[in-house]
């Protein structure tokens, strides 16, 4: 039986605390792989039931098109004619779904910032440590124009200590109430 914790070293205190410590960051990783192993069998049965839902949409589009050659027929269309047009409908949606990708892929930006980024870094990497003062230029176009740190509130009229100073004329034009 463990001694009391008022008998015990500080080492073997120590020593169970770090034992309780890994016991319990064990206890949370098989937790973890638990759950990620549970949402895993989840997210593959759910891609699987979508799968097989696509392809049943798919065999229904098919069936679709041949009854609607078919009802053109009833029509009195020929039937290559009817189903030519069909064709020709589904091929006209095709080359229209292919221009707007083109047109949504044409768009992208190419990763320009990463772009810039890395030639940046290729700059700083090449120029000798003589000139920093050119490579900071470079790096960075048009310096703040705002106030520093050092430069915040100077434009402020100073607060007198002055405790005779209380009357209305004695604010400061920053502040809205006057000064004690």
């Amino acid at each position: 039986m463990a001694a009391p914790p008022e008998e015990e070293s500080l080492g073997a205190l120590v020593a169970q605390a770090s034992h309780h410590i890994s016991t319990l960051v064990r206890s949370e990783l098989e937790l973890a792989k638990a759950e990620l192993k549970f949402d895993a069998k989840r997210v593959g049965t759910a891609a699987g039931l979508f799968g097989v839902a696509a392809f049943m949409l798919h065999l229904c589009l098919i069936l679709a098109s041949f009854a609607i050659a078919y009802g053109l027929i009833q029509l009195g269309m020929m039937p290559w004619v009817a189903f030519t047009i069909v064709t020709a409908f589904y091929f006209v949606v095709a080359l229209l779904l292919a221009l707007v990708g083109y047109r949504r892929l044409k768009g992208l930006a190419g990763m320009k910032r990463t772009t810039r980024s890395l030639k940046n870094l290729k700059d700083v990497a090449r120029h000798d440590e003589d000139e920093p003062t050119a490579l900071v230029a470079s790096a960075s176009p048009r310096p703040y124009p705002g106030p520093t740190a050092g430069q915040v509130g100077d434009h402020r009229v100073p607060v007198s200590t002055d405790k005779n100073l209380s009357h209305a004329g004695d604010l400061d034009p920053g502040h809205t109430s006057p000064r004690p």
